[in-house]
C-alpha cells in the first residue's frame, strides 16, 4: 500500500488529492447518515453521496496509478482534470440534494433540476468516453517493466469499465433503477440494492469495479495471460447475469420474510 501511495502521488498528484478529498468527504456524509432522520425513497439520504465519494475515490485513485504507467503527460494532465472537474461538480450537485431531502438522480421536477439531470448525465458520458480513450492508449503502448498478464488485465478492466458504465443510462433512460416493482421496499443494508425486484446498479457495480478487481486478481493470484482471459471472461459473465436477472425483475440475492 505505501508503494502504491508513493507511486500514486509521483506520477499523478491531481487524482491522488482528489481521490482523498473524496474519502474524506464520504466519511463525513456516513457520520451524517448515522445522525441525520432526512430520507430520500425510503433510505438515510446521506448513504447515496457516501457511496459515491466512495466509488469515484477509488476510481480515481484507480485511474491515477494506471496512467501513472503512459509515458503521454500530455494526456494524463488532461484526462485528470477533466475527471476531477466533472465528477467533481457530479458528487458536489448529489451531497447539496442530500442536504436538502431532494433526489438528484431522476430528478427533472422543474425545468432547473432538468438541467442540473442532463449536466449529470453529460459529466459521466464524457468521463467514461475519456476512460476508454485511456484504455486505447494503454492498448497501444508497450509496457516492457510491466508482466504481460497485468497489462492485460489492465486493458480488459477498463474495456468492462466502460461497458457496465454505459449500462448506467438504462437506469437514466427508465428514470428508475428498479424493474418489476416500486422503488424502495426490501433491500440491502447500505448498498440499499433491492432485495425483492430487479436492481440495475448491481450489474452497473460489479462492471465497473472490474477497474480494480481484475489487475489485484492479476497480480496476486492470476499470474498468467491465459487465466487471466478466463477470469475476465468469467468476470463478465457474472455481470451480465446480475443485469439479465434485473431486467427480468428478479433480485440477485432473493427477499426472505
Amino acid at each position: 500500500m505505501i508503494h502504491f501511495i508513493e507511486f500514486l502521488q509521483s506520477t499523478n498528484k491531481p487524482l491522488f488529492v482528489f481521490g482523498y478529498c473524496d474519502f474524506i468527504a464520504g466519511a463525513i456524509c456516513l457520520l451524517l447518515a448515522q445522525v441525520s432522520q432526512t430520507m430520500v425513497r425510503g433510505a438515510n439520504a446521506w448513504y447515496k453521496p457516501f457511496k459515491f465519494f466512495l466509488s469515484i475515490g477509488i476510481f480515481a485513485w484507480t485511474m491515477g496509478y494506471f496512467t501513472g504507467y503512459l509515458p503521454i503527460s500530455n494526456a494524463v494532465s488532461s484526462y485528470s482534470w477533466m475527471v476531477i472537474i466533472l465528477l467533481g461538480f457530479l458528487e458536489l450537485y448529489i451531497a447539496v440534494q442530500a442536504g436538502r431531502g431532494q433526489l438528484s438522480h431522476y430528478n427533472s421536477s422543474t425545468p432547473f433540476y432538468g438541467f442540473l439531470l442532463f449536466l449529470m448525465i453529460v459529466s459521466a458520458v464524457v468521463v467514461t468516453l475519456w476512460t476508454a480513450y485511456i484504455g486505447l492508449l494503454f492498448c497501444s503502448t508497450d509496457f516492457p517493466d510491466l508482466p504481460g498478464y497485468y497489462v492485460l488485465s489492465i486493458r480488459l478492466s477498463i474495456f468492462l469499465f466502460v461497458v457496465f458504465a454505459f449500462q448506467g443510462a438504462s437506469m437514466g433512460s427508465r428514470q428508475s433503477h428498479t424493474i418489476g416493482g416500486p422503488e424502495g421496499g426490501p433491500a440491502l443494508p447500505v448498498t440499499h440494492w433491492s432485495t425483492k425486484y430487479g436492481d440495475l446498479r448491481i450489474a452497473h457495480f460489479i462492471g465497473i469495479h472490474a477497474l480494480q478487481i481484475l489487475p489485484l486478481l492479476s497480480y496476486y493470484v492470476f499470474r498468467s495471460i491465459p487465466a487471466v482471459i478466463i477470469l475476465s471472461l468469467a468476470y463478465g459473465v457474472l455481470a451480465v447475469f446480475s443485469l439479465v436477472r434485473a431486467t427480468a425483475g428478479k433480485p440477485l440475492i432473493p427477499y426472505r420474510s
